[in-house]
């Protein structure tokens, strides 16, 4: 029975012995760069921020900034295109109301003074000198 409760106090301490080697490795791997030696990659991680941790984002740290550069200027280049795109549309549309207008105006001039409506403006007015034509017109011509 001493022997079973010594071969219980070896394995208790075999096994206490594997655990805290266990735990050296854990502390290692915490440290290591690489991901393999850490395990998978996992949603925590990620968010955690140990992802930026690793040797391939260490390396490659200034050609990630340069492309978050290129996407931030072709955002604000998007916005300002589309800013200038709807500048164009209202001043398109101001233009074709301006021409609408304007044609509209010369209508109404053209419409009131047409000779016949003229005529009609004298006759109504008589103390005006202005008379219409009689006689038909005369073509000079002058020889040199």
């Amino acid at each position: 029975m001493n022997e079973e409760i010594q071969d219980i106090e070896i394995t208790k301490d075999e096994q206490l012995s594997q655990d805290r080697i266990r735990a050296i490795n854990k502390i290692k791997t915490l440290g290591s760069d690489d991901e393999s030696v850490k395990g998978k990659m996992t949603l925590m991680k990620i968010v955690g921020g140990d992802i930026l941790t690793g040797r391939m984002i260490k390396g490659h740290f200034g050609i990630i900034l340069l492309i978050s550069f290129f996407f931030i200027i072709q955002i604000s280049n998007r916005y300002s295109s589309d800013y200038e795109l709807q500048k164009i549309d209202n001043l398109q549309k101001t233009l074709k109301d301006a021409k609408y207008s304007a044609l509209w105006s010369e209508s109404q001039l053209t419409k009131n003074f047409r000779q016949g409506r003229v005529m009609e403006i004298l006759k109504n007015n008589n103390d005006t000198s202005l008379h219409a034509l009689v006689t038909p017109l005369y073509k000079v011509e002058v020889n040199e």
